[in-house]
């Protein structure tokens, strides 16, 4: 079954097309990041504008990259939820137009839903049950992957988001754009226990996390020191940063893992690609003997390939929609 898959949910148009839920036969990704950079985030109507202008090209590229023709195809999988509202209202209306056009079902797929998709395409072997930790600029969650369309948040966040704290101190430090990769390079040979930044603890809810304690400390500890003139030890403090994130995630991980007894850990979303977190999981289940599924770094951030991949399996299960189908900036994971 060929599948092309649109994702346009922030700042990145992609297209690609993908057979059987688990073989890209291409991916395609438009990058707006020097657009966004110029502001030190997101701005919705760019990046709305930018999605109208690309993807209709990428489509067609992905078909092209893929050998295929149209005809060739058999559904059109779309995301519809979450994100920028104007973002993903432009996927999902070329997405019925196309679906419409070519007398092809339409699947719409949840963004969370994707990513957790995209340990399928690394690993071909994986397989639910499993707990899933979803990290990105909009989302942390530990999810009960039960099977590929029936899952249930464990935990998350109360406030902000690990992948949204990264960009935030980032852009104050002035080191770049999305925040992740720049931390992450420059927490390289720090010091992780010079600054000693908060770790949250939800009483009452073990596996929730918060991150707005830790990104005002972070702030008003580069802020105090600028006002004072003082000089901050960057590579220390992006690795101490990246310390007390890693110390929220992974433990919360374990736990979940341990509470369902599946032995099979995956993780998913952009803040995946983070060294520091891949190493502490890497070590935390090594010291379980809990397998641990970690996707390629080209299928952390947002990508269609996923969207396929986990388009494929809500195909199977009969969740399709019809050219009714609406976008939605916030959508709970076990609607689909």
């Amino acid at each position: 079954m060929n599948i092309l898959a649109i994702e346009s949910s922030c700042d990145d148009t992609a297209a690609a097309v993908v057979k059987d839920g688990r073989t890209v036969l291409s991916s395609c990704v438009s990058s707006q990041i020097e657009m966004h950079t110029i502001y030190g985030g997101v701005v919705p109507e760019i990046a709305s504008r930018k999605h109208i202008e690309a993807v209709y090209g990428l489509a067609d590229q992905a078909l092209s990259d893929a050998g295929l023709t149209r005809s060739d195809l058999d559904a059109i999988a779309v995301t519809y939820a979450p994100g920028l509202i104007g973002a993903v209202l432009v996927g999902v209306n070329f997405a019925k137009g196309a679906a419409m056009s070519l007398g092809l079902p339409l699947i719409p797929v949840h963004h969370v839903r994707g990513h957790i998709a995209a340990n399928y395409i690394t690993h071909p072997d994986l397989e639910p049950p499993f707990v899933c930790l979803c990290v990105s600029g909009g989302t942390t969650a530990i999810v009960d992957v039960k099977s590929y369309t029936d899952m249930e948040i464990l935990g998350g966040t109360r406030d902000d988001a690990a992948g949204e704290c990264f960009d935030k101190v980032a852009r104050v430090l002035g080191i770049g754009y999305p925040g992740g990769a720049p931390m992450d390079k420059l927490a390289q040979g720090g010091d992780d226990r010079k600054y000693e930044l908060p770790v949250a603890h939800v009483a009452g809810a073990e596996l929730d996390m918060s991150f707005s304690g830790l990104k005002t400390a972070s702030l008003n500890l580069i802020h105090n020191a600028q006002q004072k003139g003082e000089e901050l030890d960057l590579p220390a403090f992006a690795a101490s940063f990246g310390r007390a994130v890693s110390d929220s995630l992974v433990p919360r991980s374990m736990a979940a893992l341990r509470s369902k007894g599946y032995g099979k850990l995956a993780v998913a979303g952009g803040v995946a690609a983070n060294s520091r977190i891949r190493a502490d999981l890497q070590a935390a289940c090594a010291k379980t003997g809990d397998k641990l599924y970690l996707p390629e770094l080209r299928y952390c951030g947002d990508n269609a390939a996923m969207i396929g991949c986990q388009g494929f399996y809500e195909y199977q299960a009969g969740h399709l929609a019809g050219l009714d189908l609406n976008a939605y900036a916030t959508r709970d994971i076990f609607l689909g």
